[in-house]
């Protein structure tokens, strides 16, 4: 059981498992998600983590979308975010790129998800490796980092 899962069952927070197998050549480990798990791209979200130079910050948004900076830093209000170096939010979160759950996460950081996920019954995080991923209430993800929800993505 990873970090993240053991956080949720400490919490006596429901949540639901799904483990693929992880295709080493995928570069885009959200949509390899929704694609093995059989779910809709807008259920689906990916965790990535930003810094002003100063901070770093976690946003957790719909794999089909991009994070949009400005929208981010106004949520963190923050003057200017750019997206962390890959080794610094693996180092932070102790977890790798394509496995890093928002939850239990080294160093507890901001965390914002993006409003997206207030209208779902269940959204589905990373569990904290590749290939694995939490089916949680967006309510109970928000309660558990003590994050807020924000308009984060460009829209299409």
């Amino acid at each position: 059981m990873t970090p993240a899962a053991k956080l949720l069952k400490q919490q006596k927070i429901d949540f639901t498992i799904h483990a693929y197998e992880h295709d080493s050549n995928s570069k885009n480990f959200g949509m390899e998600a929704v694609e093995k798990l059989q779910l809709e791209a807008h259920e689906v979200f990916k965790t990535l983590l930003v810094t002003d130079e100063k901070n770093y910050y976690v946003t957790v948004l719909p794999v089909a979308y991009q994070l949009n900076l400005k929208k981010a830093a106004q949520a963190f209000q923050c003057k200017k975010l750019k997206m962390a170096d890959p080794k610094d939010a693996e180092r932070l979160t102790g977890y790798l790129v394509g496995g890093i759950s928002p939850l239990a996460q080294k160093k507890r950081l901001i965390t914002a998800i993006d409003a997206k996920a207030e209208s779902l019954q269940k959204m589905y995080i990373s569990g904290g490796k590749r290939g694995l991923d939490l089916g949680i209430a967006p309510s109970d993800l928000s309660r558990v980092l003590n994050a807020k929800f924000a308009d984060l993505v460009d829209e299409h």
